[in-house]
């Protein structure tokens, strides 16, 4: 017997980048009753696979159901195709539309609140709210709040305030915390507010809302959660105490919706401990004369280099604090390109944090090439990877490097015009400020950019509702498989472009 969606609404609930560990130890300690609810009525898991490589571009591939092989986007920071040139990309310049886009012209009537990475579809029945409190909003000309019908927004903002700005600080003293603590907490209490408001309007189909709380929580009080740190505050459960604010409007949003529904709780990404390792890439391939620098003639410089060359770092970094973070991303861009000896460099990184961007200069690809795709493509890849695994922290005698992925090998695709063509990942639990190779030393600085916490290659889901099999906990899923399985529940196609494919056996028939 065929369910009429009508009278089964599909609920998606989202916590931006929440633990799978969090989520589940705290579910089942009773600090998330909604979750655990929803857990035991169901089934419930990890989400995997290649799409986790990568933290940015998660709730793309997720709600599109689209594969980065396809759409490309990894990072904020990306290197513009056929250029060696840097770009700041964003889910509006990414075409992977999401799974509801596809409801556009049925009767279905779609309510989305704040889902990263995504901006209004015209035409579509319902209500859309975009950017009003979103975790990535730093460019306010990229972070616009916007909504659909247009009006939506200003009644919004004059009844609940103006967009919520980012809440997380570096280098935060005990106070600084104690006070986002209380401000995110408010903020979780606002969102469910609005939810509800916006859900009393009308009767939703297919009802996708994101909490961000969660994300700037895990950033901001990882240095006072067990296990982290052997003090015990008033802030060391402070992630917990987001999480829990969070459930409990999930419980209260659920409350108010009529009649049964299915239920979805997912998250993008989970948390680990781990420091920036921006300097250490770039050390690896110069020093051992993969990315080479620019010749010189000795006589001229140019002002940014004579810069370099006067101020020093330390006054350079302070500097560079007060720049508006598009301006940084301009000089950073310009650096990247003069820095470089493109006619003999083989291999070069793309400026990042934690995870490293390798790319080869490849024949074709690149406007200056000198690798040739194929056999020396592949060789070249074998090399790196080779003194990669060479690489030691002296301090601990273990390998800092704990992971080399090949792009072609995960996606199982040809060389890639927009990703890069390897992803290393870096021992975590402290930050390495020399590491050791048998032919080099590689020395990095602090950062600017300095946070003790990034990303796990692993989300969590649970479902339950009158199409959900009570199957409880299940194997890892595909992240890829989500958006096709929701528009199963709605009895809907799932479209050919879609790299994934419904789960199977969780729904009812």
């Amino acid at each position: 017997m065929q369910i009429n969606t009508k009278s089964s609404p599909l609920i998606i609930i989202g916590l931006d980048a929440g633990d799978p560990d969090f989520i589940q130890n705290w579910a089942r300690e009773g600090y998330l009753p909604t979750i655990a609810a929803i857990m035991n009525r169901g089934c419930w898991g990890q989400t995997g696979g290649a799409e986790l490589i990568s933290e940015h571009g998660v709730w793309i591939s997720l709600f599109s159901g689209i594969s980065r092989c396809e759409h490309g986007y990894y990072y904020f920071r990306q290197l513009k195709p056929e250029t060696y040139n840097l770009e700041t990309v964003t889910g509006p310049d990414i075409d992977a539309p999401p799974f509801w886009s596809y409801l556009t012209g049925s009767d279905k009537k779609v309510a989305t609140i704040d889902v990263p990475d995504s901006y209004p579809i015209t035409g579509l029945p319902g209500i859309q709210v975009a950017n009003w409190d979103v975790h990535n909003s730093w460019n306010p000309d990229y972070f616009v709040p916007t909504s659909e019908p247009a009006e939506l927004i200003k009644e919004i903002q004059d009844k609940f305030g103006q967009k919520l700005s980012p809440v997380e600080k570096l280098e935060s003293s005990f106070e600084d915390d104690r006070r986002l603590r209380a401000e995110l907490l408010r903020r979780v209490e606002k969102k469910g507010a609005l939810c509800r408001y916006l859900l009393s309007r009308d009767r939703f189909d297919v009802v996708v809302i994101l909490f961000s709380e969660s994300h700037a929580a895990n950033h901001q009080f990882w240095k006072h959660h067990p296990g982290i740190s052997s003090e015990k505050n008033e802030l060391t459960h402070s992630i917990r105490d987001i999480y829990t604010a969070i459930d409990l409007e999930i419980g209260l949003i659920l409350a108010k919706l009529p009649g049964e529904h299915n239920v979805f709780i997912v998250s993008s990404v989970g948390m680990e401990d781990d420091y920036p390792t921006s300097g250490l890439t770039e050390a690896f391939l110069r020093q051992l004369g993969y990315q080479v620098p620019p010749e010189s003639n000795g006589f001229s410089l140019s002002p940014m280099s004579l810069a370099r060359r006067v101020i020093p770092e330390s006054l350079r970094i302070a500097l560079s604090r007060y720049l508006p973070r598009e301006k940084r991303e301009q000089i950073l861009s310009t650096q990247f390109l003069n820095g470089t000896n493109w006619k003999k460099t083989t291999a070069f990184a793309i400026p990042s944090a934690y995870t490293s961007f390798i790319r080869v200069n490849l024949r074709g690809r690149e406007p200056e090439g000198i690798v040739q795709p194929g056999v020396e493509y592949t060789e070249l890849l074998n090399r790196i990877e080779a003194d990669l695994k060479l690489l030691v922290d002296p301090e601990t005698n273990k390998p800092a490097v704990t992971g080399v992925t090949k792009t072609v090998q995960l996606f199982d695709c040809a060389p890639h015009s927009s990703l890069p063509d390897l992803f290393v990942e870096w021992q975590p639990g402290r930050f390495m400020q020399r590491v050791l190779h048998p032919g080099a030393e590689l020395i990095q600085k602090k950062p600017d950019f300095f946070r003790r916490s990034d990303y796990s290659q692993h989300g969590f889901f649970a479902a339950s509702g009158v199409q959900i099999e009570k199957y409880g906990k299940l194997d890892d899923i595909e992240l890829l498989d989500l958006a096709p399985t929701f528009l199963s529940i709605l009895n809907e196609p799932v479209p050919e472009r879609m790299t994934g494919r419904a789960i199977a056996n969780i729904t009812k028939r």
